[in-house]
């Protein structure tokens, strides 16, 4: 039997969470997106910039879609930091305010925090930024279910 928890050392916990964003979940390793950092709540995914990541090719922008998949993989992992253990979960609602376009070449970083869990459903907000979180390009809101066996 596999072990679902995860380490308490952060570094650790990183490296084995970071499967979410290779083999685990084939649409975040496509994106790009990287696992940086881990805490006991929280969590850091950088998506570098990229081509065929861009919403209007005049102007170069990244597509929101792109973001709110940032957001919604950095949120999640926030969940299972949180619980201290991988877990089947989905979410159940992610609002996602665009605060300004993102500026083309740069990559995106998304840092969420879960901040509360309950038996089934674990609250989480994010924000995303370019390098300076004073500058955010979104924010969110959202919640995740624990889906039991």
């Amino acid at each position: 039997m596999s072990d679902f928890s995860l380490p308490t050392d952060p570094e650790a916990r990183r490296e084995k969470l970071s499967v979410l964003y290779t083999e685990a979940v084939p649409h975040n390793h496509a994106l790009g997106l990287r696992l940086d950092a881990v805490g006991d709540t929280t969590a850091t995914v950088v998506m570098p910039y990229a081509d065929v990541l861009v919403g209007n090719p005049e102007t170069g922008v990244v597509a929101g879609g792109a973001v709110t998949t940032l957001i919604d993989a950095a949120s999640g992992t926030a969940v299972m930091a949180a619980l201290g253990a991988f877990a089947a979960i989905v979410t159940l609602d992610l609002r996602i305010d665009y605060l300004r376009p993102a500026r083309p070449g740069l990559p995106l970083t998304a840092q969420a925090e879960c901040y509360k869990v309950t038996r089934l459903v674990a609250f989480v907000r994010a924000l995303v930024h370019q390098g300076d979180p004073a500058m955010p390009v979104a924010s969110s809101q959202g919640t995740f279910m624990r889906v039991e066996d």
